[in-house]
């Protein structure tokens, strides 16, 4: 397995098992820890959202350009996660995004954190489904035709 990862830009991870990710950085702060010493459970997820909101935002769409645009948004409507190992203060991580699926109004992303000077070293697997939704009326909607390929 070969594992590529720029961490400034927010590139490409190439991976022979599985398909292209999104890669963004991430550093475990002294705010995001619990009185153990490790990051607490839910600080993940944002680790996780930060990620996909970064890979939106490297296909030129950020979250308030979507909104501003003709108010469209995401909810995340699944997820499934698994801790593998605790991160603790000033870990350098690396979440990853890949999209596994595509539905009229959603998708499904693989992710993971990983170390960020050993990408077989894994934290977090999780499998998370974002719904596309009319933020106004937060009712479903087609997602727009940049993701929907």
């Amino acid at each position: 397995m070969i594992v590529k990862i720029w961490f400034f830009s927010g590139t490409e991870v190439s991976n022979d098992a599985r398909p292209p990710s999104f890669a963004w950085p991430v550093r475990v702060y002294y705010e995001d820890t619990d009185a153990g010493g490790v990051v607490y459970h839910a600080n993940y997820l944002r680790f996780l959202e930060r990620a996909r909101t970064e890979w939106l935002r490297a296909r030129g769409w950020g979250q308030t350009r979507l909104r501003e645009h003709d108010g469209t948004g995401f909810v995340v409507a699944n997820m499934s996660i698994r801790f593998l190992r605790p991160a603790r203060l000033d870990d350098a991580l690396v979440a990853t995004v890949a999209v596994t699926g595509r539905r009229r109004v959603s998708l499904d992303f693989a992710q993971t954190l990983v170390a960020a000077d050993d990408p077989s070293t894994v934290y977090v697997e999780a499998e998370v489904q974002v719904a596309c939704v009319d933020l106004d009326r937060m009712r479903p909607r087609r997602l727009p035709e940049f993701l929907s390929q």
